[in-house]
């Protein structure tokens, strides 16, 4: 059973929290049922999300079973047979459709989720730029489906700091895994120069920072939450220089687990959250 829950990912949701971006910044999180809507669309993407992870588990398990690491995945090792990931992977299938179900933008934006995945599975992993671009645009569908699937309207500068987030985690992901040795590298970091993963960082870092910042001091902005966004850009700033800094340590290579481990980072993320909901305007 362990096996099976480990074989989900269930660490991997926390990316998943991207649905609750729109609910925060357009302060609806206390409308009950809009915060039922968005609860539903976080809980189809964590099922559609490990149909995904079991599926490129299933199709890479031999080669897994080869890996220095991922040996020990519950499909590689053996822990978890092809039958019974097969019977968890329709479940969660059914499961994520159910709940996204009468939802129709909700449903085109999981069918998306699932097919850039396959693609990437199937290929355009080994391909530079794409590759990080697919897993940016998975981050941003979550900001879709949590916004205009439940009939909230994204702010366009909330959008282009998701966007920017989603390609710095990307890359910095990249970069992590970089540090590993050739055997345990993945084949497309052969394309990857260090340096112009050093450069992708920094420039889609500094576009994050960037936009939000003009998010949380435009006119927009300024009318819904008063000035305090604007008390919270160097938290942002902080701790994305200090998810820098772990990167170029070896860190980061799994994003949401390494986003917890740097104490850090946890208290930027409380000060942030403290910021947000302890100042009104």
């Amino acid at each position: 059973m362990l096996k099976a829950i480990e074989l989900m990912r269930p660490h991997q949701w926390l990316k998943n929290s991207f649905v609750f971006a729109g609910l925060m910044f357009s302060q609806n999180l206390t409308n009950g049922p809009l915060l039922q809507r968005v609860l539903a669309v976080f809980a189809a993407f964590c099922c559609i999300s490990s149909l995904v992870y079991i599926l490129n588990d299933w199709r890479d398990r031999q080669a897994d079973a080869r890996h220095p690491t991922k040996r020990r995945r519950p499909l590689a090792s053996g822990a978890v047979s092809p039958a019974t990931a097969g019977v968890l992977a329709l479940v969660l299938g059914a499961l994520g459709l159910g709940l996204a179900w009468g939802n129709v933008v909700l449903l085109v934006l999981l069918a998306v989720y699932v097919a850039m995945n396959l693609a990437y599975s199937l290929g355009l992993k080994h391909v530079p730029v794409v590759d990080v671009s697919i897993i940016a645009s998975g981050f941003m569908l979550r900001l879709l489906a949590g916004t205009i699937a439940v009939g909230i309207a994204p702010s366009r500068w909330m959008l282009l700091t998701g966007l920017f987030v989603a390609l710095f985690l990307g890359f910095s992901k990249r970069k992590a895994e970089s540090f590993h040795d050739s055997a345990q590298q993945r084949a497309v970091l052969e394309h990857y120069p260090s340096a112009l993963l050093d450069t992708l960082m920094a420039v889609t870092m500094t576009a994050t920072i960037t936009t939000y910042s003009l998010y949380a001091t435009s006119t927009e902005t300024l009318a819904q939450h008063g000035e305090r966004l604007v008390y919270t850009v160097p938290v942002v700033i902080f701790a994305m220089m200090r998810y820098m800094l772990q990167v170029h340590r070896g860190r980061g290579e799994d994003v949401s687990r390494d986003l917890l481990r740097d104490p850090w980072i946890a208290m930027s993320a409380l000060m942030y959250l403290g910021l947000f909901f302890g100042l009104r305007s």
